[in-house]
Formats: C-alpha cells, sequence, structure tokens
C-alpha cells in the first residue's frame, strides 16, 4: 500500500498542546463500522459491561529530554538533546538540535554529565557514551531531564514544569519509555474507581515506548517501512488473566496503540495470549489481522502514521477516514494531549 493513502488534512488547531481539565472532560468518539457516537472520556463505564477487561501500558516515561552545550576549539554551542534509547545505561541514542552543528568526537556537556559523540545514522539518530557510571546517568536524568514531547508540541512551545504530571500515566510502574502511552493519560483514579464499581477488569502488560514512534514514514509504499523494535513483556499470570476474561464472556479492550501490539506480539492465530518477554517490531496494516482485542482506545494519530495505519487495519480504512473526518469536522483535539476514540474491531 502506498503511504499516501493515509494522509488526510489536519488544521494546525485541532492539534492540542495542552490536556483538557479535568480529564474526564475530554472528547470520546465511538466506531463500531459506519456507527459512530460522540461521548466524554467520563462515559467510558456506560459503555463497558462486568468482565470486560482493559489492557493497559504500565510503562514510566524517563525525564530525556536534555539541554546542552558543545565544546570545540574555545567555542560554546548551545543545543538540545532528546535521549531516545539505552544501550548499555553509558550509550544512548539520542537525537539533537540542532544536529548540524555536532559531529563525531565532539564533547557534549549537560551540567555535570558529559558524553563523547561516537556516531550518527542516515536517519538522525547519534549514539553518546558517557563518561559517568550508568547510574549517575540515571540519577542526572532525573535531576536535569525534562519531560520529552512529541516534535508536535515541542515546535510550538517549551517543555515545563506541568508536563512532568501531564505526561505520565496514572498507570506509570515499570521506568523505561522515551514517549508515553498516550491514550492511558485519558485516566484517572476518579475514572478507574467508576470503571471497577462496574465490574470492569485491569491488566498491566509493559511495552517500553521508543525511538520509532518519534520518526516520520520516509518511504513510498507500506512494505518498505521498517519498525524499531520495542521492549515488552506479558507475564504468564497476565497472559493467564487475560485468556480467562475473553472465555469467561468479557471484551478485551487494549488501552493503547502500545498495548494492543504487545498483546498482539504475544498472540496465537486463535487468539490465544501467551507469556512474552523481549523485543517486538510488529508492523499492523490493513490486511493484517488483529486477533488479541475486541476493542482499542486510542488516541487520534498523525496523518500518514503508522498508528494510523494500526487503527486502520483495527477498525477498518473506510470506517477511519470517515471517522477522522468527522473528528476534524467536529472539532475533535488531535495526538498525545487530545481527545480519545473507541474503536471496535472490524473482525471480531
Amino acid at each position: 500500500m502506498k503511504v499516501s493513502d493515509f494522509d488526510f488534512e489536519l488544521p494546525e488547531d485541532r492539534i492540542a498542546l495542552r490536556p483538557v481539565t479535568p480529564r474526564e472532560a475530554a472528547r470520546l468518539l465511538r466506531v463500531d463500522g459506519e456507527v459512530r457516537e460522540d461521548w466524554l472520556v467520563g462515559d467510558l463505564p456506560s459503555l463497558l459491561k462486568a468482565g470486560d477487561l482493559l489492557v493497559i501500558n504500565n510503562t514510566r516515561v524517563l525525564p530525556t529530554q536534555l539541554k546542552g552545550t558543545r565544546e570545540r576549539e574555545g567555542q560554546s554551542v548551545a543545543f538540545e538533546a532528546t535521549l531516545i534509547k539505552s544501550l548499555d545505561g553509558q550509550s544512548w541514542q539520542a537525537f539533537l538540535k540542532p544536529g548540524r552543528r555536532i559531529r563525531e568526537g565532539d564533547t557534549l556537556r549537560f551540567d555535570d554529565l558529559s558524553a563523547h559523540v561516537l556516531s550518527k545514522d542516515e536517519d538522525g539518530v547519534y549514539v553518546l557514551r558517557f563518561e559517568q557510571a550508568a547510574s549517575e546517568v540515571l540519577n542526572g536524568l532525573h535531576r536535569l531531564g525534562g519531560m520529552p514531547l512529541p516534535p508536535y508540541i515541542r515546535s510550538k512551545r517549551p517543555e515545563d514544569e506541568q508536563d512532568k504530571s501531564d505526561y505520565q500515566t496514572v498507570f506509570a510502574r515499570d521506568e523505561g519509555s522515551v514517549a508515553a502511552p498516550t491514550a492511558g493519560l485519558h485516566f484517572t483514579p476518579e475514572l478507574l474507581h467508576a470503571l471497577r464499581d462496574k465490574g470492569v477488569l485491569f491488566e498491566e502488560v509493559t511495552l517500553h515506548v521508543g525511538a520509532g514512534t518519534f520518526l516520520p514514514v520516509k518511504v513510498e509504499d507500506t512494505q518498505d517501512h521498517r519498525m524499531h523494535a520495542e521492549f515488552g513483556v506479558v507475564s504468564a499470570d497476565s497472559a493467564a488473566r487475560i485468556n480467562a476474561a475473553r472465555a469467561a464472556g468479557g471484551r478485551i479492550i487494549a488501552i493503547g496503540t502500545t498495548a494492543l501490539r504487545l498483546i498482539e506480539s504475544a498472540c496465537d492465530a486463535d487468539g490465544h495470549i501467551h507469556p512474552f518477554s523481549g523485543d517486538t517490531d510488529i508492523f499492523i496494516t490493513p490486511g493484517v489481522p488483529v486477533r488479541s482485542a475486541d476493542m482499542l482506545w486510542t488516541n487520534f494519530h498523525l496523518p500518514k502514521s503508522t498508528l494510523f495505519m494500526l487503527v486502520c487495519a483495527f477498525a477498518g480504512t473506510e470506517a477511519m477516514k470517515a471517522a477522522y473526518a468527522h473528528a476534524i469536522d467536529s472539532g475533535y483535539r488531535f495526538f498525545s494531549y487530545g481527545d480519545a476514540s473507541l474503536l471496535a474491531n472490524k473482525s471480531r
């Protein structure tokens, strides 16, 4: 398929720069084939039933946005770094901006942290080697780092203290992501309480969101796109409880594309979830059946992105194009801090 088949026009004012307050006041679009209904996030308990199970991603975002200086020949140049993947604790992949003024062999300083530039690849990803031990680097990130907001937010405003809470889900437990599983940002303790009162079940899995979430699709045909691998875990107990919920008649609702990609990586052809621990580079596009989940809760995604391709695969391309057109015309807010959608699996 052509990547251009997944393009659409999105007005700039539809890009959310802050989440709504309270979170339950965000809008919710329910999509089931040709059926489209406008709700609010706070209405979710009325759309689910006792025994339904929400699969949530408990990854926690690291504050990997750093301000630094490059020192060379007595000259200092300021820049920003976004660390995107730890290779061994001391070595990290990173995006640097402006990168054109930084080259291999340079020494970079981030307050009391310092790193050497080892390499740069064709995607503009640098490898930095810190002089400090892995534990010191991690401590330094928590002292100095900001939340790694997506480029479409950072291009319009700087990251600030409010983002440290806004860009972390209530489920966040296992530190390791460089971007939030943003579908989970809609949930609050009050909403979780209401869902539990309804008899809705929850199951935690972990997928650490990596560099691929920042990178645009640069090829013309989807079959030529290479997904970046991300590390995920579905425990044996979690797999058993997901399978048991479905066997008892409950619907499996993936909270976010990260949770969906992980349980689909752990799923067999019969829809049975198995324990999983390792990297996944699964790429779900129209024509790829999704067997692991009955519904998907997710935000509204970028044009020509792998995530828009995923929702088209899940709910149907024409249904999603019509749903996105409705969302744009109706003033829904898009991307990480935007509104939500609840999609029915077209193949189930």
